[in-house]
């Protein structure tokens, strides 16, 4: 099986050295296209307004001046020699892509473009900060492996992407996957912290807040929040039904008059 590895927080982040660690334990045919620089934010972001510079490291190692999916479509088209990969895997990322975060996320963008490109693909995200003790990554490290070649067993929609997030806990205490829905919090995490430089002109630091809320049942915030790991199956499909079915009942035909 060949796969192929991407992320969105850079050619030397410890996350990806744990995506290739993983990734071992699936297969010996692994190739590597990740940015040169951290992305992270980036969400579904192509490079179209300046050149994309593409820096070999090793035969199936490359850096790459642009975003995850500049990446994977790279990877794809123009880096991977022979066959295309039958498998896309992005991260493992620093910090969990839960909720409402999927949409901005460069992790799960680089998955989705996988998928765009015809490969199934998988994005995984550690949660949590660093523990005291143990690799950061140890949970996805872990129970990757077996979660992995599981869904590859079971398969899924050509339009669909897997979105796999790990609790931040001891590996004793992680006993459950489950598979969810994403999420939406009810508290606003994600703020601009104003500064000033040392020339007295402000600027701002985009960052989230540590704050909870108070998930449903089945949501991939609820899962994490409770220790698991969560699963949750992604698609870029964003129409909303229930809304177009109403509305197809009040508008259509005719555009009405101002």
């Amino acid at each position: 099986m060949r796969l192929l590895l991407t992320n969105d927080d850079g050619i030397h982040a410890e996350g990806l050295e744990a995506l290739e660690r993983i990734a071992r334990e699936l297969s010996d045919d692994i190739w590597i296209v990740a940015p040169e620089y951290e992305q992270s934010g980036a969400s579904r972001a192509l490079t179209l307004s300046e050149p994309v510079r593409v820096r070999k490291l090793d035969e199936r190692r490359f850096a790459v001046t642009g975003t995850p999916t500049d990446c994977v479509m790279l990877g794809m088209s123009e880096l991977i020699k022979g066959a295309k990969p039958d498998l896309v895997l992005s991260g493992v990322n620093r910090g969990a892509n839960i909720a409402e975060d999927v949409t901005m996320s460069g992790t799960v963008a680089g998955a989705i473009e996988g998928m765009a490109m015809g490969v199934p693909a998988i994005a995984l995200s550690q949660t949590g900060g660093p523990k005291p003790h143990e690799p950061f990554f140890e949970a996805a490290e872990v129970f990757a492996p077996g979660i992995v070649k599981r869904l590859l067993e079971i398969g899924w929609p050509t339009d669909v992407v897997m979105n796999l997030n790990f609790p931040n806990r001891p590996i004793s205490e992680i006993t459950e996957v489950e598979v969810t829905r994403q999420g939406f919090r009810d508290v606003q995490v994600r703020h601009a912290e104003r500064r000033s430089d040392l020339r007295g002109r402000d600027y701002y630091w985009m960052g989230f807040r540590q704050e909870r809320s108070q998930p449903e049942e089945g949501t991939d915030l609820r899962a994490i929040y409770e220790g698991k790991i969560s699963v949750t199956p992604l698609h870029i499909d964003l129409t909303h039904a229930e809304t177009v079915f109403k509305m197809r009942g009040v508008l259509g035909g005719a555009p009405p008059k101002a």
